[in-house]
């Protein structure tokens, strides 16, 4: 037996919702999804280019500035641990880099790391790409640009169901950053509506909304069996999952 699901559509039922926008992004590739009673909206699918890999990579980069060896594909794996011990985007960019805390990591042979501005100067680029060199918007505008190609009368719905997935969504402070950068974009008397639902475990969203379907009473008419699939072909999974 065989069911085919968009990722976007099952992080919104392990949340316990069937319309919203979701925020997909782990370490290879991210995606702003808006989602109406459980059916994707494809025409407003945006593609945002940069996802947990980047991340990583401007925070080595910037680790290289300040002397530390970071050129192994070890040490891409130590950047990457050190990421999800140390980082975190900052509420206000401006602010934070004259107040900043500093944090340390210790390195397999011993050397001890400061991290200071490196902190958040790293995940900005999630917010501002062209940081690093990328003519693009932000992962802000990108959900932004979903909700104004769907239609007009699902958007503030959309605006209030916006759910973050992936492990790249897991910085510290991404959440409350995102909020308030769209509540800027959008008009005052909306700005109220926003909503951004960032579950704990939500580098899994996606295998729990799975479950949560799977485990419907009536979910078992949905399954594509092999008979099905001899009989029909590719239609029979688009009819069924589509």
């Amino acid at each position: 037996l065989t069911y085919v699901a968009m990722q976007a559509v099952l992080a919104l039922y392990a949340t316990g919702r069937t319309t919203g926008v979701v925020f997909d992004s782990g370490d290879g590739v991210s995606h702003s999804v808006p989602v109406f009673e459980g059916y994707c909206l494809p025409h407003a699918v945006q593609r945002f280019p940069l996802a947990g890999v980047d991340v990583t990579t401007q925070l080595k980069k910037l680790l290289q500035e300040q002397g530390v060896s970071m050129r192994t594909s070890a040490e891409n794996e130590i950047a990457r641990e050190m990421k999800e011990r140390c980082c975190c985007v900052a509420l206000d960019y401006q602010a934070a880099e004259s107040s900043c805390r500093e944090m340390h990591y210790t390195l397999p042979d011993g050397q001890i790391v400061t991290l200071r501005t490196e902190r958040f100067r790293a995940p900005e680029i999630l917010f501002k790409p062209q940081l690093i060199g990328r003519e693009h918007y932000g992962m802000h505008e990108s959900i932004s640009k979903s909700i104004q190609k769907s239609d007009m009368d699902l958007r503030r719905s959309l605006l209030g169901n916006i759910v973050l997935s992936g492990g790249n969504t897991l910085l510290p402070g991404l959440p409350e950053r995102l909020q308030a950068e769209i509540k800027a974009l959008v008009p005052a008397e909306v700005g109220g509506a926003i909503r951004v639902t960032s579950p704990k475990d939500r580098d899994c969203l996606v295998w729990r909304g799975g479950a949560v379907l799977a485990n419907l009473p009536t979910f078992s008419s949905a399954w594509i069996s092999q008979k099905e699939y001899e009989e029909y072909g590719p239609r029979i999974v688009f009819r069924k999952c589509f």
